[in-house]
């Protein structure tokens, strides 16, 4: 068999993605020209198709520069300096520590920020050009060291992050802060808060922020006191003429909550944006867990000052453990438009979701709010939240939405982790980063799910773009396509599949899975077929994004969407997963694909939006190639 497909590419021109935000210009215009402005060559494009018959539209765009975790009884301890940690990465050296160490943030009361599995394992020879290559070029990062409630302001959208300010781990939790005009440039402040207060002295962690009818804003965030328990505190802009939001007030009666009785100290975290309820008061949720039931607190509130707790949860779920970052809003049935957090109606779903502690995973599910009550219902209790539907199935968590009022839409941020060392992260100065912001509506033609999808602004990035029509490729073949580099490129690609081989096909692999049938190498009647990204000629390392379409005995289809990182690095010390799930895929439509690559992350949507899919790579060489 063969198969056709049509593709488009662009080049574009070298720069330097060291330092890729600006600092706040004079005026307040947005201009100037920051690096992001600025572009990246990519380089050679592979598509893959290793079985089945399959036509295909593939669009590829240069962009400009723009489980396993086993832990001891013991501390990750100080930081050492990164000359010595990049020393004994040249070298190749024995590792700083030969015991696995308890990951950074557990004693804290905190989801773990390091994977303990790593930090004493003997480390890869990293080189300062192979950990330079991994900083992106228009995906929000801090100039360095480690990070983790966003919000659109007089004209400016602000990031407020939890910061480390003295190295690349988890740690000494600050909020960092930066504006931007377009969710894409972005330009850093001061830090907004500082850990100085008892009631947040060891750490100033997640908040959320909630515009008043007024204008006014003002800020709930959860702080870890003197004695480490988990209280949610008030801070408020000391000027809120300020479209910049540079300095922030701690309310003097802080804290405003304290876990409730029944609660454990380190069990209370992350208040959401607040809504309004039928009495006209304040709502907001909070997470926590009792036993292994997650669970979402509910208070209402006039003033942000005082709270009063209503009876029972708004939401819980046995066997899903601490909920942490849990999120709140409502979707529209009927319309594209993104929808005020306070919004209800018949015409109204809302998205209950919850980033897992246990397994640190972002899970949501849609279902109907009894606003009088307090009180929300899944749709499908089989796919609640924890045990059903995430936004992204790689590399992603901790997520938090806020309404863009002044585009009527929902926007959603989230960490993404880095999947090398800790002390890789140490010599090159920096972890963590944000992904693109994405859009969020409710998926009218399933009526099952939501849809994400990268904000429009991310295509004023492209540069020049060309089609590739009528390219054959026959099973089991690896094509290359000459573009120039790999390193920044927003790639979409469709894929028809004959009919007549759907046909054809039995029913023997209706077990297929991702992550435990072998991935990519795992050979099918039709699957694996997709792109190769982030490789070079002699695939040695390769990243493979593809479909996979199983037929059961009764002949209904299963359409995977995976992403296959085993042989993404010959490093040893980097995580290296296959991630992926089923996508709904109706009737009449072609198979679509569209995935973001920028240096050392790689995003990807199938279905236009119905799935995501995130990772990291980390790898020996520094020049990829897309295949």
């Amino acid at each position: 068999m063969q198969k056709k497909h049509k593709m488009a590419f662009s080049n574009s021109e070298e720069t330097n993605n060291g330092v890729p935000y600006t600092q706040l210009p004079e005026s307040d215009n947005g201009s100037g020209d920051s690096p992001a402005s600025r572009w990246r060559q990519p380089k050679r494009v592979t598509f893959m198709i290793l079985t089945g018959l399959v036509a295909f539209l593939l669009f590829f765009v240069a962009v400009k520069y723009g489980s396993y975790e086993e832990t001891d009884d013991v501390n990750p301890g100080p930081v050492p300096p990164q000359e010595t940690v990049c020393n004994m990465l040249g070298s190749n050296l024995t590792p700083l520590t030969t015991m696995r160490t308890l990951a950074r943030g557990v004693t804290e009361g905190v989801s773990a920020k390091s994977r303990g599995h790593f930090l004493g394992a003997r480390p890869f020879p990293w080189t300062k050009n192979m950990l330079t290559w991994q900083r992106t070029s228009f995906h929000f990062q801090p100039k360095k060291n480690w990070m983790n409630g966003p919000l659109y302001y007089k004209g400016w959208y602000h990031l407020f992050y939890q910061y480390n300010p003295e190295a690349a781990v988890w740690g000494n939790i600050i909020w960092g802060h930066a504006v931007s005009r377009d969710l894409i440039h972005w330009q850093h402040l001061p830090a907004a808060m500082v850990a100085d207060q008892w009631y947040d002295i060891n750490g100033v962690w997640t908040g959320s922020a909630t515009i008043l009818p007024d204008g006014k804003l003002v800020m709930l965030y959860t702080g870890s006191t003197n004695e480490s328990v988990q209280v949610q505190n008030l801070a408020y802009p000391a000027d809120p003429s300020d479209p910049l939001l540079r300095k922030w007030v701690k309310y003097e009666g802080n804290p405003v909550l304290v876990p409730p009785p029944g609660i454990a100290h380190k069990d209370f975290r992350d208040p959401t944006t607040a809504w309004t309820t039928p009495e006209g008061k304040w709502r907001i949720t909070i997470g926590s867990k009792v036993n292994k039931t997650g669970i979402s607190l509910v208070y209402d509130t006039i003033d942000f000052k005082k709270f009063e707790l209503l009876e029972g949860v708004l939401h819980g779920v046995p066997g899903t453990g601490m909920w942490e970052c849990v999120d709140f809003y409502p979707v529209s049935k009927i319309a594209e438009n993104g929808l005020d957090t306070s919004e209800n109606g018949p015409a109204v779903k809302h998205v209950l979701k919850s980033s897992l502690d246990d397994d640190r995973n972002d899970y949501y599910a849609l279902g109907t709010y009894d606003a009088g009550a307090g009180k929300w219902v899944p749709d499908n209790p089989t796919i609640d939240v924890g045990i059903g539907l995430r936004y992204d199935y790689g590399n992603f968590y901790a997520s938090k939405t806020f309404y863009d009022q002044e585009k009527k839409r929902r926007v959603l941020w989230a960490w993404i982790t880095e999947s090398d060392s800790e002390a890789a992260d140490i010599c090159k100065g920096w972890a963590s980063l944000q992904p693109i912001p994405r859009t969020i509506k409710f998926d009218a033609k399933t009526g099952s799910n939501i849809i994400t999808w990268p904000v429009a602004e991310v295509e004023n990035l492209r540069s020049n773009s060309n089609e590739f029509d009528k390219v054959v490729v026959k099973p089991g073949s690896v094509v290359p396509l000459e573009v120039g580099s790999a390193t920044q490129l927003d790639i979409i690609a469709e894929f028809e599949v004959d009919s007549k081989v759907l046909e054809r096909i039995d029913g023997s692999n209706a077990t297929y899975d991702c992550s435990s049938s072998g991935g990519s190498a795992e050979r099918g009647a039709l699957g694996p077929f997709g792109l190769l990204v982030l490789t070079d000629s002699s695939f040695s390392e390769k990243t493979p994004i593809y479909f996979y379409i199983a037929k059961d005995a009764t002949g209904n289809f299963n359409t995977f969407f995976c992403n296959d990182l085993t042989r993404s690095s010959e490093a040893a010390d980097v995580r290296k997963l296959i991630y992926g799930s089923t996508v709904p895929v109706l009737q009449g439509e072609k198979l679509s694909l569209r995935t973001l690559v920028d240096h050392s992350i790689v995003e990807s949507f199938a279905q236009g939006g119905r799935r995501a899919i995130t990772s990291r790579h980390s790898r020996r060489n520094p020049t990829p190639s897309l295949d």
